[in-house]
């Protein structure tokens, strides 16, 4: 049988139920995870922490000792940290990536109808000033008037010979 790129998928049947979660509330968890271990207060609790564990299994006396010497619990416990923390890290990047993608398509929607209102604007302006060639002006009626003026009295001193 063909698999056919238009169609869904059948529901595969499986013999554990997946198990329910809102994927929105994870992510937010997710991010605020990875936002606490990236500061430096993460840093300094990690860093007390494993001051800690080592003074205490390299000083207390040896029947309190829970990890001697070569650390195999602790090594175990920091891999467990960072194998949760860097697909934390991930999710809560990937989920900051979505968000960016949405503003720049908005950004970008923007700047196209900004674009376009410019050109328009531009366009008025441009037939604005091709009309006001067209109209008179009050400085341009002005000195026809008084052009005219002159001309009639000019007429009105030199008489005419009829």
């Amino acid at each position: 049988m063909t698999t056919r790129l238009d169609q869904p998928r059948e529901m595969r049947r499986t013999v554990l139920p997946r198990p329910h979660y809102d994927p929105e509330s994870f992510g937010r968890l997710s991010e605020r995870i990875a936002r606490f271990l990236g500061t430096a207060r993460f840093l300094v609790y990690m860093t007390v922490f494993v001051a800690v564990w080592l003074l205490w299994n390299a000083l207390a006396p040896p029947g309190w000792r829970f990890d001697p010497y070569p650390f195999i619990f602790l090594t175990l416990m920091l891999s467990l940290q960072a194998s949760y923390a860097a697909p934390l890290i991930l999710l809560a990047q990937n989920r900051q990536d979505d968000r960016d993608r949405v503003q720049y398509e908005q950004d970008r929607g923007r700047n196209d109808r900004t674009i376009a209102d410019t050109e328009y604007l531009t366009r008025e302006i441009a037939g604005l000033r091709i009309a006001l060639n067209e109209v008179a002006t009050r400085d341009f009626l002005r000195s026809e008037l008084q052009q005219l003026v002159r001309e009639l009295d000019g007429k009105d001193q030199h008489p005419t010979l009829s």
